[in-house]
């Protein structure tokens, strides 16, 4: 099994619909140069006992946390994650500003050349935030780090997709369209 050695191409598309007729976005767009991405999912779990042990554990999906760093976020990219403006090129946050809601994907090289594809279907980011040095004698380079919640459609429950472009099977229709619109469920082969 390959592993995972590289992080690019991260897009947002904004969620304008999710309802049990179906869920439409806007098309993707990319955002600035990739660093890193940590996906981290919550689930909620309870302990059933009886006899004095523990007779099952039932556990239900809650979100997944992510936290992206970008090599820098423009005033542009900043405001179409917190649903704020850019005006005369000068970026004006409010405490009106709500985030919208939006579907992030990316892709990952892996050790043998492939790529693993994912899409977290519908979430917000909170603020950016901000790091900021003076100037020494080396430079201090500052990333942009970003932290979001991303939970599961209303329309039919699915929270995230992930295509292996080395799974046997996968349709290369699907990955070569990856980033040109967030991907419907695939419909099994009869």
């Amino acid at each position: 099994m390959a592993r995972q050695i590289g992080l690019r191409d991260i897009h947002i598309a904004l969620l304008t619909d999710d309802d049990n007729t179906g869920a439409t976005y806007q098309a993707p767009s990319k955002l600035e140069r990739a660093v890193s991405a940590k996906l981290t999912p919550k689930v909620n779990s309870e302990n059933i006992y009886s006899d004095d042990t523990v007779e099952d554990i039932i556990s239900s999906f809650d979100s997944v946390e992510v936290e992206i760093e970008l090599n820098q976020l423009s005033l542009t990219s900043r405001a179409t994650l917190q649903g704020a403006k850019v005006v005369k090129g000068v970026l004006v946050e409010s405490k009106e500003d709500i985030a919208p809601t939006l579907a992030l994907g990316f892709k990952s090289k892996k050790h043998n050349g492939k790529y693993r594809y994912v899409w977290l279907l519908k979430g917000k980011f909170e603020l950016a935030t901000d790091e900021y040095d003076t100037e020494a004698d080396k430079p201090s380079p500052k990333s942009a780090k970003l932290k979001g919640t991303f939970f599961s459609r209303d329309f039919d429950g699915n929270f995230r997709f992930i295509a292996d472009e080395d799974e046997a099977g996968a349709d290369p229709t699907i990955i070569a369209a990856w980033f040109t619109a967030v991907p419907a469920e695939p419909t099994p082969a009869v």
